[in-house]
């Protein structure tokens, strides 16, 4: 069975509720065959990252870039899996208080680098995230799992 690894940084309520409603969408009734595991960033591994299929990553801005904590997955994680999960799907969310763009660079360049492939655009949200906002983390969330159904 395909794994959908999600790696977040979930400090605040606002992220928490972009949280929710990504896995709500992973997770979702309509889509069988995918195992969605969930790890705090401080907490996901080169293992963990190994043996998913497709990621999601998910970070509040802090200070004009992603929290320290989804930068710490990525410097522990990057050279242990550059080769091996090159093409993989993935998707991101991002929340800010006002501008996440330097949160949206960084994640895009890391990326990049590592050959995964974005499949869904990006949700960004600065300030509460509206019901709008929330049914987009859901269909992230829906549509990067899409990608692994066998």
């Amino acid at each position: 069975m395909p794994t959908l690894l999600i790696v977040h940084h979930t400090p605040s309520p606002n992220v928490q509720a972009m949280f929710e409603a990504v896995v709500a969408g992973a997770t979702t009734d309509e889509l069988e065959g995918v195992s969605v595991v969930r790890k705090p960033a401080l907490a996901a591994t080169a293992p963990d990252v190994l043996a998913a299929d497709g990621f999601l990553l998910g970070t509040p801005a802090n200070l004009g870039y992603m929290s320290g904590a989804l930068k710490h997955f990525f410097d522990t994680v990057y050279y242990p899996c550059l080769d091996a999960t090159r093409g993989r799907p993935f998707g991101y969310y991002v929340h800010g208080g006002s501008d996440v763009a330097g949160t949206v660079r960084g994640i895009e360049a890391i990326t990049t680098g590592l050959g995964w492939q974005q499949v869904a655009a990006a949700v960004t949200v600065t300030g509460e995230p509206g019901k709008g906002d929330l049914e987009a983390c859901w269909e992230l969330g829906a549509t990067v799992a899409a990608h692994l159904v066998p």
